[in-house]
């Protein structure tokens, strides 16, 4: 539900703020004071592309902002559009970008103008009319559908890849064979390249190392001027004496705590020292260890874990060039059997769709006689494709006939402009219960219309508000009599510019408005007392 609209410097309007309430909300003025203009700035804050044409000229920046509800939760949405083309969304104050926008305001609001008339039209949208009525049960069964749809798909490629790579097969054979020989005779383990080269420097420099490791040693084991002596001497004096003075005992613990890491110490350089061996030998081995990894990192990776993993590419590559025969065998099997279970899928949505059709049949015609097409009947006529797609095993689209006597035709070749309005607000009418859409907007519903039938298509939308909040912009009275709430449009000018503003109509204010629709700009006390009546004929009881 939309709560609040505020709309600065959009189009012609400069600065207005509108309070929707539930129930239908009625909006009226003279042509050209911009009632579609606010409908346009719901649109734009619901997640339509934004232009720049949209900023009031002499503004840099037009700015929408809508408060609503939806799922129990406030939502507020900013959209920002420069004079420069900049486009900012915003949700509950944080940037969002406009597929985001959109697809979280998919079930806020529904808004129904002159393009859906021309979408109606299209027989490629009616599938998905049909599988919005009765969606509890038809959507399950097209998630299902979706499902087999995408393993099939998956499946089909997979094979078609395969049977592509049939001609080849023969040509990579050898040169497969000859890239995993090279590398499983090399033997490699992951890490390698960088442990032998830790230890060809160690063996280059093994000299240098066994020397230091020898004087390091030497100095402390060496003689009786040696460290470990020393410190052991040190050691053993102060533990003599340690029983004379807390203080002492405290530094002679410490003490030997450092004997024994130096201990430590020596016992390690020592193990070191006699693990160094060095032959030439074993560094021209290592040297060519390390040539032999670096070939084969210039041919099949950077490192011996990127060598490793392209072998074992190469090696299911190798397997299904080998047993080609049995992995085309399982594939085509496993492909058949998908194919076997999305007919399956398919022809349960199918039937679904075809039982919800009948009665969704008789749900718009029914709807259709009460909006003054008296003999009108409608048919939902199925088609089976070539091939399963998409959408399934079906083809869909409504056939019509508006008059008595005259064959059922596609919506294009039957249906005025007026008509079409009055077919899709049937159709919105009996949809929306299903679609969970909290808020139905109706721009232009009232194209081609007049008279009894407007009243009809007034009671209509009344009857629609009782479950979903309606914004209907109309030039009827027989419309505008129904509203629950009733909003004015009007245009003034200064010398310079001009301004749209948007004001709510008390009952009497809308009493004068109707009589305006009624009888034009001059209101009399007849246009007044017709109106009234009027106002009460639409909201007494049916």
């Amino acid at each position: 539900m939309i709560h609040h609209i505020s709309i600065r410097n959009f189009a012609i309007i400069e600065n207005t703020e509108i309070d929707f309430t539930e129930g239908l909300n009625i909006i009226t003025g003279e042509t050209g004071s911009g009632k579609s203009i606010v409908i346009e700035a719901i649109s734009l804050a619901l997640g339509s592309r934004a232009d720049s044409a949209f900023v009031r000229h002499g503004a840099q920046k037009a700015v929408v902002q809508l408060a609503g509800e939806l799922n129990g939760e406030e939502v507020v949405i900013t959209r920002e559009v420069s004079a420069a083309g900049k486009n900012i969304c915003k949700l509950n104050g944080s940037l969002v970008t406009l597929g985001e926008l959109s697809e979280t305001c998919r079930k806020l609001a529904d808004i129904h103008g002159q393009y859906d008339n021309q979408s109606l039209l299209n027989p490629d949208n009616h599938i998905r009319i049909v599988d919005s009525f009765q969606s509890e049960k038809i959507l399950p069964l097209r998630r299902r559908f979706d499902e087999a749809y995408r393993t099939y798909e998956e499946l089909k490629s997979r094979l078609n890849k395969l049977l592509s790579k049939e001609r080849d097969n023969a040509k990579k054979l050898d040169f497969y064979r000859f890239e995993q020989s090279e590398i499983l005779n090399a033997e490699l383990t992951p890490g390698e390249d960088d442990a032998l080269a830790e230890r060809i420097s160690l063996l280059q420099n093994s000299e240098k190392i066994f020397a230091g490791i020898e004087t390091a040693y030497g100095n402390l084991n060496d003689g009786d001027t040696a460290a470990m002596a020393v410190l052991g001497n040190g050691l053993h004096a102060l533990q003599s004496i340690s029983g004379y003075s807390g203080e002492i005992k405290e530094i002679a613990e410490e003490f030997a705590d450092m004997y024994y890491r130096f201990e430590d110490i020596s016992a390690s350089l020592r193990t070191i020292r006699e693990k160094i061996t060095f032959t030439p030998e074993e560094l021209d081995a290592a040297i060519a260890r390390q040539n032999l990894i670096d070939n084969l990192k210039k041919k099949y990776g950077s490192t011996v874990e990127e060598i490793l993993a392209y072998c074992d590419q190469i090696s299911e590559e190798l397997n299904q060039i080998e047993n080609f025969d049995e992995v085309k065998t399982r594939l085509s099997a496993e492909t058949a059997e998908a194919q076997k279970v999305l007919s399956e899928k398919a022809a349960l949505l199918s039937a679904a769709r075809k039982e919800s059709a009948r009665l969704l049949e008789e749900a718009i015609e029914k709807e259709l006689h009460d909006l003054n097409f008296k003999t009108a009947s409608l048919s939902i006529d199925f088609k089976t494709p070539d091939t399963i797609g998409p959408n399934g095993c079906d083809i869909v689209e409504i056939l019509i006939s508006a008059n008595k006597g005259e064959p059922l035709r596609p919506l294009v070749k039957v249906a005025s402009g007026g008509e079409i309005s009055r077919i899709m607000l049937a159709i919105k009418n009996i949809t929306g219960t299903y679609d969970n859409i909290n808020t139905m907007i109706f721009d232009e519903i009232d194209a081609g219309i007049s008279g009894i039938t407007a009243s009809v298509v007034g009671r209509k939308l009344r009857e629609i508000a009782k479950d979903h909040q309606v914004i209907c912009i109309t030039h009827l009275p027989q419309i505008a009599a129904n509203g629950d709430s009733h909003y004015r449009i009007y245009k003034e000018e200064d010398d310079e510019n001009t301004f749209t503003t948007v004001e709510p109509l008390t009952d009497e204010q809308a009493v004068d408005e109707i009589a305006r629709l009624l009888g034009g700009e001059n209101i009399t006390e007849t246009t007044r007392k017709s109106a009234r009546e009027l106002l009460a004929s639409a909201k007494s009881p049916s």
